[in-house]
């Protein structure tokens, strides 16, 4: 039978639906939501091709440890801007700079951040309320007008914002410190850098532990 418009677009549904998700339900508006948050790439295909990634970052993007962030449900244009910018060498890792390098094939990329978006937000296990933490995010910082309610991301096709929320607090000290040091400077409106030099240590730990609980 030949492929008419309506049987491609019938299959894209069924694609999207059938990964794993937190975001898409049944509606128009899910499905719309859910392409933007995995952008162009297949997370089915990303699954394998993220083999190497899930050794460290996790098989649904949940790491073990704070050495490595968590990428679930983290947004795919995120994902894919961190990734150019170990390879062109803006951030810096010697891990991630020597993965990034092998990847030469966008549609590998594509892929690869499409399964990690489209995996079950992070979340995290935190149930005490860190007040001083929670003051610095919603008004001190005001990281919710970038970060979203929660911390759960606020535009899905803009890479310069990412989902924050659950993430490991160890990880979000290391980068807000590194961020003050001017050791990250990838963050193309230097916004971070500006916040973060303003920002004591005990400042940092309270923001972290906020977020990380989220």
């Amino acid at each position: 039978m030949p492929r008419t418009r309506t049987n491609i677009t019938t299959g894209l549904v069924i694609a999207l639906l059938s990964a794993t998700n937190a975001f898409a339900g049944d509606s128009p508006e899910g499905i719309r939501e859910y392409a933007r948050l995995i952008g162009a790439g297949d997370p089915v295909a990303g699954k394998d091709k993220s083999a190497l990634c899930q050794s460290c970052h996790g098989e649904d993007g949940n790491s073990a440890t704070s050495d490595f962030p968590k990428l679930a449900g983290q947004y795919a244009a995120y994902i894919q801007k961190q990734i150019s910018n170990f390879k062109i060498g803006t951030r810096k890792h010697p891990v991630m700079a020597d993965i990034a390098a092998n990847l030469t094939n966008n549609q590998d990329l594509l892929d690869i951040s499409a399964y990690f978006a489209s995996q079950k937000q992070m979340k995290g296990a935190s149930t005490v309320i860190n007040k001083a933490g929670q003051y610095r995010f919603l008004d001190g910082n005001v990281c919710v007008s970038c970060h979203g309610v929660n911390g759960k991301g606020l535009a899905p096709n803009n890479p310069a914002a990412p989902v924050i929320g659950g993430q490991h607090k160890d990880y979000l000290v290391k980068q807000l410190k590194d961020f003050r040091s001017g050791a990250r400077t990838n963050e193309t409106s230097g916004l971070m850098t500006k916040i973060a030099v303003l920002m004591s240590d005990a400042e940092i730990e309270d923001l972290a532990s906020y977020v990380s609980g989220l």
